[in-house]
């Protein structure tokens, strides 16, 4: 494995930060759905079902490869100190969508 500090280029560090809210945004709008869903009928309600389908399994996929991305250069970065770096990985992993933004900003965002 390269040691080579991993520091994402001005572009995709934008869009890391991006992606990052987009859980965040997604997680409201689907208790919107989740109440419009109860509210309606459930034939209205279960053929609503089928648009925020393929949205769900994007933003499970798109959470898992923010996992993976921020614990790669979680490991990789040199802008934290050695002891901070499993501190960083349970919260990443314990509290994943409201962690991504928060560790982007401290640690990806251009400066």
């Amino acid at each position: 494995m390269s040691t080579t500090p991993w520091r994402p280029s001005r572009p995709v560090a934008y869009l890391l930060g991006l992606l990052s809210v987009w859980p965040i945004v997604y997680f409201f709008f689907f208790l919107c759905f989740i109440g419009y869903v109860f509210a309606a009928s459930p034939k209205q309600g279960f053929d609503a079902f089928r648009y925020i389908f393929v949205a769900h399994i994007a933003t499970i996929i798109l959470m898992f490869a923010l996992m993976a991305t921020y614990l790669v250069h979680l490991f990789r970065t040199d802008q934290l100190p050695s002891d901070r770096r499993i501190l960083w990985a349970v919260v990443l992993l314990f509290f994943g969508i409201f962690a991504f933004p928060v560790y982007w900003w401290l640690y990806v965002r251009p400066t």
